[in-house]
């Protein structure tokens, strides 16, 4: 029940705010991580093309269902999720690749975004924490485990 002080979920407003505000920022992040993906995914090319594609492809579906759960996790904190591109792009801290064909060069720019999205999650995170809001400290801790894996792996691939 919301009273003057606590959002929907009981938790304290301006609180709430914060972690929201800065879950829109790993929102906008995550879209141009997402576009990314999808651009490394259509204009690979050479030797690695079959394995990269597929890789690709679950990636970007990964980074899709994560833009939603952001978004929705925006809504139960009773704020409003970035829906713009324009607003994407003006808090985005991950630049948007372009013609990307070489694997290497694409792996080399996830793991520089995934190191980006972790910092950022860790933020997150402990602002949560802070807030006492359990359910934003899940979804972050689960990224956090996910990505950090996936950075071991994709750092394995390119050695």
């Amino acid at each position: 029940m919301e009273t003057k002080n606590t959002n929907n979920i009981g938790l304290d407003k301006e609180k709430s705010k914060d972690v929201a505000d800065n879950l829109n920022d790993l929102l906008s992040n995550y879209q141009l991580f997402y576009m990314n993906l999808r651009g490394f995914h259509w204009n690979i090319k050479g030797k690695k093309f079959f394995e990269l594609h597929l890789k690709f492809e679950e990636l970007y579906n990964d980074a899709l269902l994560k833009v939603d759960e952001i978004a929705e996790r925006v809504l139960t904190l009773s704020e409003t999720p970035f829906h713009s591109f324009k607003k994407y792009l003006d808090t985005t801290e991950i630049k948007s690749a372009e013609n990307v064909t070489d694997g290497e060069m694409a792996i080399d720019n996830i793991l520089k975004s995934l190191n980006i999205l972790l910092a950022k999650e860790r933020t997150i995170l402990n602002m949560a924490s802070e807030a006492n809001d359990e359910g934003t400290v899940a979804l972050m801790s689960d990224y956090i485990v996910q990505q950090e894996k996936l950075v071991w792996m994709l750092s394995s691939y390119l050695e």
